[in-house]
């Protein structure tokens, strides 16, 4: 990793507060408002996932967004890249013909979808989301492209909770993430 890269994810790990006992008691929350409140913080994650992804994937035709803050950094890096950006909705927030998928969650079970026609078979896509927890959404997303036929490349997430082993349930998918926790 060059210096530039070691400074960049500095500035992104400074900005990140950390809120003990929210929303319950014995968890840590994991801030990245002061970095969407930081043009300079903001274009080093999209710049960081940028390279990442430039060097590893010769092609990408879409980036897809999870509901909700994949929303705030994949509309960014799919401008850097000039490819589409793909919503990942919770069940019932899209409009038209969709499909969906459920996945469980720590406190009960959930449903995400994507417009029909939003990705196409054998479209090259990137999964971007701001946190890996328990990997339930990003699996539900991971399905979902699945569904359509599409070919997921790789997941990006400004955070990953190394302790919850959520990139183990997205496998044989690579995660990235830029800092870990």
């Amino acid at each position: 990793m060059a210096a530039s890269d070691d400074c960049r994810l500095d500035l992104i790990k400074s900005l990140v507060r950390a809120f003990p006992d929210f929303p319950k008691k014995g968890i840590i929350f994991r801030d990245i408002c002061p970095i969407l409140k930081s043009p300079e913080a903001l274009s080093a994650v999209i710049s960081l996932f940028e390279q990442h992804v430039r060097e590893k994937f010769q092609k990408v035709d879409l980036v897809v967004g999870l509901d909700a803050r994949g929303f705030l950094f994949g509309p960014l890096l799919a401008q850097r890249l000039g490819v589409g950006f793909v919503l990942v909705r919770k069940k019932g927030k899209l409009p038209g013909a969709t499909v969906s998928v459920a996945y469980d969650l720590e406190y009960g079970k959930a449903e995400a979808e994507i417009q029909e026609d939003a990705v196409s078979p054998g479209q090259k896509v990137i999964l971007i989301d701001d946190l890996l927890a328990t990997g339930g959404t990003l699996y539900a997303a991971c399905a979902l492209m699945q569904q359509q036929r599409a070919e997921v490349l790789g997941c990006l997430v400004v955070m990953e909770l190394k302790d919850l082993n959520g990139a183990d349930k997205l496998k044989p998918h690579h995660v990235h993430s830029l800092l870990q926790y």
